[in-house]
């Protein structure tokens, strides 16, 4: 009985060295990959990878600063859409925790809104029109709310306004303890991500299909890695607490909020999502199109048409 006790010990220890072993490998083939495509920039203790076209001469009206979303990074505005607007100044960011960027220790909406707020000021980004999108919405509301005059407006793609209270998935990562998300961040969460990318339907993108080259030109490999899917775990607990109390706010925005949803949106309502902020903030606009939830990869046409118009409002 011990000796079998100890087969199963020994498999286990096995097992467990080669999940550790297979994912300190597949980050760095994801690393080669997909390298960084920015500079490194030191923001409050936080080092944080960027890109910025710089100040362009004549530039007429505000600059861009893109904000992405939960387990993204700014490669998802580099891809297509980011590039329609070689006419004025665009700051792309990894935030905390995601692409290249280093994890806060404390990865809470109002911590990321801090960070990006010192950031603007150390690249001397001023009253830029902040595009959100999905969870960088949230940030994006959050910036308005406590550094309302830091920025001209909000261009909001998909954006995550209102907890979703329902969600068995939010159930499950705010109930995880810290080392049982330790666990599945680094034992099976990189192989499970590998697997689900083979499904030729991504929720980020249904009911569209994956845009072509998203695994290595929209950066899509880059949250196989273990710690970014860590910290991506470790920013959900707050999340429901600090939505529930920046709903409460939404009506004092005084800033221009243009939001923009895909109809068929599997991951955020636009009713729930969209019309209800709609509902709580009156300088917010909603649009409506076809698509999914990844419109800055899936439609960046679109985007950049509903970008202009925000502008126009800032």
């Amino acid at each position: 009985m011990l000796a079998l006790l100890w087969l199963v010990v020994l498999w286990m220890a096995a097992v467990f060295a080669s999940l550790v072993a297979f994912n300190l490998l597949l980050a760095r083939l994801v690393e080669r990959w997909v390298p960084p495509i920015g500079q490194f920039v030191e923001v409050e203790g936080v080092r944080l990878h960027y890109t910025d076209t710089g100040e362009k001469p004549g530039q007429d009206g505000p600059p861009l600063f893109f904000v992405h979303g939960w387990l993204g990074q700014l490669n998802h505005f580099s891809f297509a859409l980011a590039t329609f607007f070689p006419e004025r100044r665009v700051v792309l960011v990894d935030r905390p925790g995601c692409g290249y960027s280093q994890a806060a220790r404390n990865p809470t909406i109002a911590e990321n809104a801090a960070i990006l707020s010192a950031f603007m000021d150390k690249v001397g980004l001023e009253k830029p029109l902040v595009v959100g999108h999905s969870l960088g919405g949230a940030i994006a509301l959050a910036l308005s709310l406590d550094y309302a005059g830091k920025i001209a407006g909000l261009a909001l793609i998909a954006p995550f306004t209102q907890f979703l209270s329902a969600s068995a998935f939010y159930k499950i990562m705010a109930e995880q303890g810290r080392v049982s998300r330790w666990i599945s961040a680094w034992l099976l969460g990189p192989l499970l991500s590998v697997l689900r990318s083979a499904s030729p339907v991504h929720p980020g993108f249904a009911p569209e299909s994956v845009p072509r080259d998203f695994w290595k030109g929209a950066g899509g490999a880059l949250p196989f890695r273990a710690k970014t899917l860590l910290a991506g775990a470790l920013e959900v607990p707050a999340q429901q607490r600090e939505l529930d109390a920046m709903a409460a706010r939404y009506g004092s925005i005084s800033s221009p909020v243009s939001i923009l949803f895909g109809a068929g949106d599997r991951l955020l309502d636009p009713k729930a999502q969209g019309e209800a902020f709609c509902a709580l903030a009156p300088t917010a606009e909603l649009k409506v199109i076809e698509g999914g939830h990844g419109l800055p990869m899936t439609r960046p046409k679109d985007c950049e048409t509903f970008i202009r118009a925000a502008l126009a409002r800032s």
